[in-house]
C-alpha cells in the first residue's frame, strides 16, 4: 500500500469523524450520521468522478466504505474527546483537503481535462462533501462563508498543474502543492486572515 493511499484513508476517516461531530450537534440519529459521514468523507470525490464519466472510486474500492463506518464508530466512541481536541482535527483536516485536492487533480489530468478543468476538480474533491453535508445540515456551506478554505485548495491547484506544465517529479509537486494548501489554510486560521463579505454595500 503506498503513502498516499494511506494518507487517503486517513484524509476519509478524519473527515467521516467531522460528520459525525456535525451530525452529532445537530441532534440527527445513528444512520442520519452515518449518512453525514459518508457524504462528507466521499461526496467530493464522487461527484468529480460522475462529471469525468468514470468509475467511482468507493465502488471499485469498497476499502473506503469500510474506513467511513470506522469514522463513524470511532467518533461515536470518542465524541466527547474529538471535541476536546478540535485543534487535532483541524490539522488532520487541513492535511486532508490538500490531498484530496491533488488527487482531485491528478486525476482529472490523468484523463485529459483542460488545466483550468483540473484545478475546478481538485477544488471540488477537496471541498464539495464538506458543502454537502452543511446543505444537509441545514448550514450555510462553509466554503461560501468568509474563511479561507476552498481559496486554499484553489492555490494549491494551481501551483500543482503549474509545475506539471514544467514537468517537475510528481512526487516533489504533491509535497510542494500540498504545503501550499497546508500553510495557506493554517496561517489564515492562526493570523484571522479572510476574504472580504460581500454585503449591501458592495
Amino acid at each position: 500500500m503506498s503513502v498516499i493511499t494511506v494518507l487517503d484513508y486517513i484524509g476519509v476517516l478524519v473527515f467521516a469523524m467531522s460528520g459525525v461531530l456535525a451530525a452529532s450537534d445537530k441532534k440527527l440519529d445513528l444512520f442520519g450520521g452515518f449518512i453525514i459521514a459518508f457524504v462528507t468523507a466521499l461526496g467530493g470525490g464522487t461527484l468529480r468522478d460522475l462529471f469525468l464519466n468514470t468509475d467511482i472510486g468507493w465502488i471499485q474500492h469498497p476499502n473506503y466504505i469500510y474506513v467511513v463506518i470506522l469514522g463513524t464508530i470511532a467518533a461515536l466512541i470518542f465524541k466527547k474527546t474529538l471535541k476536546k481536541i478540535r485543534k487535532t482535527i483541524f490539522l488532520f483536516d487541513t492535511i486532508g483537503i490538500s490531498l484530496f485536492t491533488i488527487l482531485g487533480v491528478q486525476k482529472a489530468l490523468e484523463l485529459d481535462t483542460p488545466l483550468v478543468v483540473a484545478v475546478m476538480f481538485g477544488v471540488i474533491t477537496a471541498t464539495f462533501g464538506g458543502v454537502i453535508r452543511d446543505i444537509l445540515c441545514n448550514e450555510i456551506p462553509l466554503i461560501f462563508r468568509k474563511e479561507i478554505y476552498a481559496t486554499a485548495c484553489v492555490l494549491g491547484a494551481i501551483c500543482y498543474v503549474s509545475l506539471y506544465t514544467f514537468l517537475v517529479n510528481e512526487n516533489i509537486n504533491l509535497i510542494i502543492s500540498g504545503l501550499v494548501i497546508i500553510i495557506i489554510r493554517t496561517v489564515s486560521v492562526l493570523k484571522k486572515y479572510s476574504l472580504p463579505v460581500l454585503n449591501d454595500k458592495i
